[in-house]
């Protein structure tokens, strides 16, 4: 298995390197994640020169996605370079039912199959040996956590406006991003931001939380993103923690999820902060390994 790391984030070399790299390596299956989809036209031109069969893994719809800051005509671009990918792939793979049922029509006559976004059974195994003075926590007075990306589309601005509500709860905020310092420069005092932590220290963080928090806007993307493709809220489930989120959309009712519009997150957060999370069986866990028969499924078709 070659998974190449390309050094820059510049599409029109990452486009020349992947096709390199085919043509050197010859791989028998390339498997394409989509966004930006452009980076990848024309590659199926290599076929049979450069690999013999496409996977393409549509992950997130690129064209909604660029419509927003393009408007129509960056739908019409991006959707484009979908389009082409799908019709040219040999197997489509996505990461749940609304993202698949777009993605196939571009392609109608090609099966999609469905493989949902959840962390690995060894993440909810997992705890740090050392833990940080910092994120000590005292009995009933625990964190609301939010993890992410700190921007606009993750909902910054509603998890301070959430936390300026809620003045008495201490927000704790894990992660970055390159406009962080000017979205939480006048942060209130209850908000606590601990920057980005290593993949390793997340479950030990998570356990000190009283409830996790999503607080996206609703738009465009909305429909596309499920329980079953958002990475973070698969992870806070799988720790048994209360979920407040919006901004999603819920497939299967999952216990400990509550799901609600953006304008109605301060009220849900109030109402779930100190209810007992569901106990969780053996038959409500999602894990990646549930995956391995329709992974297997589909290297093994090709």
């Amino acid at each position: 298995m070659i998974i190449p790391n390309f050094g820059t984030r510049n599409w029109i070399k990452i486009a020349g390197m992947a096709k390199k790299i085919a043509r050197e390596k010859k791989p028998d299956v390339v498997h394409i994640f989509n966004v930006p989809d452009a980076i990848y036209h024309d590659f199926s031109g290599l076929r049979g020169e450069g690999f013999r069969k496409l996977i393409y893994d549509y992950r997130s719809p690129w064209g909604i996605e660029f419509a927003q800051t393009f408007g129509k005509p960056g739908r019409i671009f991006a959707e484009h370079f979908e389009k082409e990918l799908a019709k040219n792939a040999d197997i489509i793979t996505t990461v749940n039912a609304p993202l698949g049922r777009k993605v196939q029509e571009y392609a109608p006559e090609k099966e999609v199959q469905v493989i949902p976004n959840y962390p690995f059974s060894s993440f909810a195994k997992g705890k740090l040996k050392v833990d940080s003075p910092e994120w000590a926590v005292k009995p009933g007075r625990e964190p609301i956590i939010f993890i992410g990306r700190i921007c606009t589309q993750e909902g910054i601005g509603t998890l301070l406006e959430v936390a300026r509500s809620i003045p008495d709860r201490e927000f704790w905020i894990v992660g970055g991003g390159p406009l962080a310092k000017w979205y939480l420069w006048r942060k209130p005092d209850n908000v606590k931001n601990l920057g980005w932590q290593p993949h390793e220290s997340i479950a030990t963080l998570l356990n000190k939380a009283r409830l996790c928090l999503i607080p996206r806007e609703e738009n465009a993307l909305t429909p596309y993103s499920t329980d079953k493709s958002v990475w973070k809220l698969n992870e806070y489930l799988a720790l048994g923690k209360i979920v407040v989120a919006s901004g999603v959309t819920m497939e299967e009712k999952r216990k400990n999820l509550v799901v609600v519009k953006a304008r109605e997150l301060v009220n849900a957060v109030r109402e779930n902060l100190m209810r007992e999370p569901e106990k969780l069986n053996a038959e409500d866990y999602r894990f990646w390994e549930m995956n391995d028969r329709i992974i297997r499924e589909v290297y093994e078709s090709l």
